[in-house]
Parts: structure tokens; C-alpha cells; sequence
């Protein structure tokens, strides 16, 4: 329990900082007032549209751990489809959203003209963004309750720290793209783990996970011996 614990408060922290580094990014660019305004608009807006898929996020690790202890992974992969095609509908209607109202969706939270307009230049990145928060917190989700959860902290590492930050701030500082490289950097973090979780998820073996967890389940004393179902 105490490595579950850890590797969750791990990955938690790694996905959290990854956004407190964006800001501090943003502050290294030219007009660095108006760039981490903007940053922070889009990073809470964000943050609120995630909240909706961390309940998919929990909905589904539940899910995945009991379909998978009861034998059943042919109901895992069916479950991962469903909330997968669930999650990517709402995530586009929030980005379709967004498109919409690209001039002035940033208005309630700023009266500087000067913000509005770069959260406005960002529109169309920001809208992709949230189509990947739609999926990425599933995908994330389907490997906890699949017990990578050490796995998941290792592609953070890799995908936000070592290749989206480091983009971000190549983009923003060195090729003067401002505040839209440093977004870029930042969503192509989030868009190569979700291409990770992605790969990883269709290349699991299923039935063996299933058998894995029976074998947990042996190990910790239960007394379920579950019946594996047909692929």
C-alpha cells in the first residue's frame, strides 16, 4: 500500500508542477506581465474543464481494478471504449465551444485589451488542448486501475518535463514565439503522453492482466477466484 500511495502522490505532484513550471516560463518572455496573464486564463480554464473527466478519471480506475479482479477483460476493453467515446464528444464540444467564442471568452477574467487578444491568439491551440484533457485523464485513469501506476510517473517525467517544458521554453524564448510556443511546448507534452497511454493501452494483454490480478488477489488472502470471460 505504501508504494501505491507514493507513486500516486508522485504522479499528482508531477502533473500539478508541470503547470506551475508553465507559468514560470511565461514569466521569462518579453512582456512577461501580459504573457503570464494569458498563461494563467488559459491554465485555469483548463483546470476547471479537467475536473469533469477526473470524475471519468476515477470512474473508470474503479472500473478497470473490479472488471479485471472479477476475470472479466473483455469488459475492461469494452469499458476503456466507452468512457474513452464519452469523454472525446464532451472534449469536443468544449473545444468547438471555445472556436466560438475565441474573441471573447477571455473577457470575464480580464479588462487589459492586451490580454484578451493573446488569449484570443491562442484560441485554436487552446481548444486542442482541451480535446486532450478530454481523453488524457481517461487513458491515465484506465493504467491506475490497471496498477501502472509507477509507469504513469515515468512517462510524466519523460513526456512534460524532459520533452514539453523544455519545447516550450526552446519555442517561446529562442524562436520568439512568446506565449503561443510556450503553449505549444506544453500541449505537445500532454498530447505525447496521451500517445504513450494510448500505445500502451492497445498493446495490453488483457487476459493476462486479468490473470495477474487473480493472482494478487491470492496473494492478499481473498477468497474470489474469478472466471476469465471469452475474448
Amino acid at each position: 500500500m505504501r508504494g501505491l500511495k507514493g507513486s500516486f502522490h508522485v504522479r499528482c505532484s508531477l502533473e500539478f508542477w508541470y503547470l506551475m513550471f508553465l507559468i514560470v516560463v511565461a514569466g521569462q518572455l518579453k512582456n512577461a506581465a501580459i504573457a503570464v496573464a494569458a498563461i494563467s486564463i488559459c491554465t485555469n480554464l483548463s483546470g476547471w474543464e479537467i475536473m469533469i473527466f477526473l470524475g471519468f478519471n476515477a470512474a473508470i480506475s474503479v472500473r478497470i481494478s473490479n472488471e479485471l479482479g472479477a476475470g472479466r477483460p473483455r469488459a475492461a476493453k469494452f469499458s476503456i471504449l466507452v468512457v474513452v467515446m464519452s469523454s472525446a464528444v464532451i472534449g469536443i464540444f468544449f473545444m468547438v465551444l471555445v472556436l466560438a467564442l475565441r474573441n471573447v471568452y477571455a473577457l470575464p477574467f480580464t479588462n487589459s485589451t492586451e490580454v484578451a487578444s493573446v488569449v484570443s491568439n491562442l484560441a485554436l491551440i487552446f481548444s486542442f488542448t482541451l480535446l486532450l484533457n478530454s481523453v488524457q485523464p481517461v487513458l491515465t485513469g484506465v493504467a491506475v486501475g490497471a496498477g501502472w501506476q509507477w509507469l504513469i510517473a515515468y512517462v510524466n517525467v519523460g513526456c512534460y518535463y524532459i520533452f514539453g517544458l523544455p519545447l516550450g521554453y526552446l519555442l517561446g524564448s529562442y524562436l520568439d514565439m512568446g506565449v503561443k510556443g510556450v503553449w505549444i511546448g506544453m500541449v505537445s507534452g500532454i498530447g505525447l503522453q496521451t500517445l504513450v497511454l494510448t500505445g500502451i493501452t492497445l498493446g495490453t494483454n488483457w487476459n493476462k492482466e486479468a490473470l495477474m490480478a487473480k493472482s494478487r488477489i491470492s496473494k492478499w488472502g481473498g477468497s474470489v477466484t474469478p472466471q476469465m470471460d471469452s475474448q
